[in-house]
C-alpha cells in the first residue's frame, strides 16, 4: 500500500481506537519506567482520561455517513457505533471499581499491567464491533481474548486466580480453534475473507451442498462465539473464572466481553446467513431454517443459568450463573431476529440496562467482600444495618436483574419475550422458558436481599463507601431506574441517532 492510498483513508474513523491504543502505549510507558514505590493507583485516572476522550470522539462521529476504509476491513456505522458507547461506557466505570480495589496480598506491583491490559482488551472489543473482515474479526477477538486470560490472573499469588487463567486460557485456545475452522470453511468457500463481498455471494449460492458447508460453518463459528457470550452447554469455564478472576475482571468478562461477543455474532453470523439461501428453492433464508438451533441453544442456556444459580453460595460464582441466564434472554433476541431488524434495537436496549445493573451490583460486591473478607452470601447478613445505602442500591441492581417492573431490566425482557411472540411463526415456547426461568431467578436474587433485611449482622462497624465506589453507584442506579421509568429515552436516542440500522447490511 502506497503513502498516497494511506492518505486518502478517512482515519479519523478510527480516532477512538487511536485514543486508547495511544492511552495504553502511554500507560505501559509509565509503568515500565516509574520507581517501583510509586503508586500505580493513580494511572487509573489516565485510563479513564483516555476512555472519556475516547468517547466523546466517538459521539462526534453519530450522524455521519458510513465509513469503510482500508478496504473494508473496517466499518463505522450505526452498529459500531452504537455498541461502541456501551463498551466504552462499561469500561469507564471498571476501571473507576479497579481504582478502588485492593486484595488482601496488595496489587500496587502490578496494577499498571492491568490497567493497560484492560486498555488492550478494550480495543479488542471495539475492533470486533467494526470489523468488516474476518481476519479483522479475529485480530480483534484475541486482543480481546488474551488480555482476558492474563487479567484474569492477575492477582499472582492467589491460587483461585491462577486456575481462572489456565481454565480461562484451554477453554479460549479450543474456542478459537473452533472459530477459526468455521472462518476458513467461509473463506474457502467464497475465496475471500471480506464480508461484504462473502454477503453478496452468499445471496446467490442454491447449490444444496455449498448450503450444507454453509450449515458445518455457521455451527462452528457459533459454538466459538457462545464461549465468549458464557452460553451452555459451553459455559463451565465462567463460575471458575469469575469466581477466581479479581472482581472489576469479573465485572468486565460479565459485560464488556459478553457485549463485544454479541457484536460479533452480529456480524459475522447475522451479517452474513440472514440473506443467505436456506434452501435449494430459496423459499427460506438460512437463518429461518436454523432457527430452531439458536432457539434451542437460548432455551438451554436460561434453565443451566437459571437452576445451577440456586445451589451457590459463593456470590461471584452465583453471578457467573446469572450471566449466563442473561447470555440466554439476549441469545431469545437473536433466535428470533429474522422476524425484523427492530431486534436490533431491543438487544442494544437490553446490553445498555445490563451495564447498568451488573456492574452497579459488582461494585457492592466488591466493596462487601473486601469488607466481610468472604465471599460466601453470608457475608451480606445484615447489610442493611451496616450500610443502608448499599443495602437500597444493591436492592435496586438485583430487582432488575430480575426483571421487576420500574426497572431497566424489567423493559430490556418486556421487549425480548413481546419481540419473539409478535414475529411469524411466534416463539412461544421460548418466551415461555424465558418467563418461567426469571420467575426462578427470583429465588436466588431474593435470597441475597433476604440476607441483608432479615439475617443478623455479620460483621462489626459501617462499610465506609470509596468516593470512585459512590459515582458508580449512584450511576448505575439512577440509569437502571430511569431507563425503566422512561425507556422512551433510549429507544428515542437510538432512534434519533442511528435509524433502524439499516446500514449495516448494506452492500
Amino acid at each position: 500500500m502506497d503513502m498516497e492510498t494511506m492518505l486518502s483513508y478517512d482515519w479519523g474513523a478510527m480516532a477512538p481506537e487511536f485514543i486508547i491504543l495511544g492511552t495504553a502505549i502511554l500507560l505501559s510507558i509509565l509503568d515500565l519506567f516509574a520507581p517501583k514505590q510509586f503508586n500505580r493507583r493513580s494511572l487509573a485516572w489516565l485510563g479513564l482520561t483516555g476512555i472519556f476522550l475516547a468517547f466523546i470522539t466517538l459521539l462526534g462521529l453519530m450522524g455521519q455517513e458510513t465509513v469503510s476504509i482500508l478496504h473494508d476491513t473496517f466499518k463505522l456505522d450505526s452498529f459500531a457505533v452504537a455498541f461502541k458507547l456501551i463498551l466504552l461506557f462499561g469500561s469507564a466505570l471498571v476501571i473507576v471499581m479497579a481504582h478502588s480495589y485492593e486484595p488482601p496480598e496488595g496489587m500496587n506491583e502490578y496494577r499498571g499491567e492491568f490497567y493497560y491490559l484492560f486498555l488492550a482488551a478494550l480495543l479488542g472489543a471495539m475492533v470486533m464491533a467494526s470489523s468488516g473482515d474476518l481476519i479483522t474479526l479475529f485480530v480483534g477477538l484475541e486482543l480481546l481474548s488474551i488480555s482476558s486470560y492474563i487479567l484474569a490472573g492477575m492477582r499472582k499469588k492467589n491460587l483461585q486466580s491462577n486456575e481462572a487463567a489456565m481454565k480461562y486460557v484451554v477453554n479460549g485456545g479450543i474456542s478459537t480453534a473452533i472459530t477459526l475452522f468455521g472462518m476458513s470453511y467461509l473463506y474457502g468457500l467464497s475465496g475471500t475473507t471480506n464480508l461484504k463481498e462473502m454477503s453478496a455471494w452468499m445471496v446467490g449460492v442454491f447449490d444444496s451442498q455449498f448450503q450444507y458447508l454453509f450449515g458445518l460453518a455457521f455451527f462452528m463459528i457459533l459454538v466459538g462465539l457462545t464461549f465468549k457470550i458464557a452460553s451452555a452447554p459451553f459455559h463451565m469455564w465462567a463460575p471458575d473464572v469469575y469466581q477466581g478472576a479479581p472482581t472489576p475482571v469479573t465485572a468486565f468478562l460479565s459485560v464488556i466481553s459478553k457485549t463485544a461477543g454479541f457484536a460479533m455474532i452480529y456480524r459475522i453470523l447475522i451479517g452474513l446467513f440472514i440473506t443467505a439461501p436456506g434452501d435449494s428453492m430459496g423459499a427460506f433464508t438460512f437463518l429461518e431454517k436454523n432457527q430452531v438451533y439458536l432457539a434451542f441453544l437460548a432455551g438451554i442456556t436460561m434453565i443451566i443459568g437459571n437452576i445451577l444459580a440456586l445451589r451457590q453460595r459463593n456470590i461471584k460464582r452465583l453471578f457467573a450463573y446469572s450471566s449466563i441466564a442473561q447470555a440466554g434472554y439476549v441469545l431469545v433476541a437473536v433466535a428470533t431476529l429474522g422476524g425484523g431488524t427492530f431486534l436490533f434495537d431491543t438487544v442494544w436496549f437490553y446490553l445498555m440496562a445490563y451495564v447498568f445493573m451488573n456492574l452497579g451490583a459488582f461494585s457492592v460486591i466488591q466493596l462487601v467482600t473486601e469488607k466481610s473478607d468472604t465471599e460466601d452470601i453470608s457475608g451480606f447478613a445484615g447489610l442493611y444495618k451496616r450500610s443502608p445505602w448499599l443495602a437500597a442500591v444493591l436492592s435496586i441492581f438485583l430487582l432488575s436483574l430480575a426483571g421487576i417492573p420500574g426497572t431497566a431490566g424489567f423493559i430490556g425482557k418486556l421487549n425480548i419475550i413481546l419481540g419473539s411472540v409478535t414475529v411469524e411463526p411466534g416463539h412461544y415456547v421460548l418466551a415461555s422458558i424465558m418467563m418461567g426461568t426469571t420467575v426462578i431467578s427470583y429465588f436466588y436474587y431474593f435470597g441475597i436481599m433476604t440476607q441483608m433485611f432479615f439475617r443478623p449482622v455479620q460483621g462489626a462497624g459501617n462499610i465506609k463507601i470509596p468516593a470512585g465506589i459512590s459515582v458508580v453507584l449512584i450511576v448505575c442506579a439512577i440509569g437502571t431506574i430511569l431507563f425503566g421509568i422512561m425507556p422512551s429515552l433510549a429507544f428515542d436516542f437510538l432512534h434519533v441517532n442511528f435509524g433502524d440500522f439499516a446500514d449495516f447490511f448494506a452492500l
